[in-house]
């Protein structure tokens, strides 16, 4: 499992990650599909390892040092 995520790409899902987590947790109570925010732990986790499956199923790479 090689890199194929570059440093913009995981600042933007760690804040994304966040952002959605925080909905989950923080939101309005009375909200019934607030467990859409934790599909935030999805973007945590891949800029944590620095892969994304989707981007290998479709040879994209945004690590400038190596390219898919």
């Amino acid at each position: 499992m090689q890199t194929n995520m570059g440093s913009i790409d995981r600042i933007l899902r760690v804040v994304a990650g966040f952002a959605l987590l925080a909905f989950a947790v923080f939101g309005p109570a009375d909200i019934s599909w607030k467990w859409v925010g934790y599909i935030g732990i999805v973007p945590l986790l891949t800029a944590l390892i620095g892969w994304c499956p989707a981007y290998s199923l479709i040879g994209v790479s945004t690590c400038p040092a190596k390219k898919a």
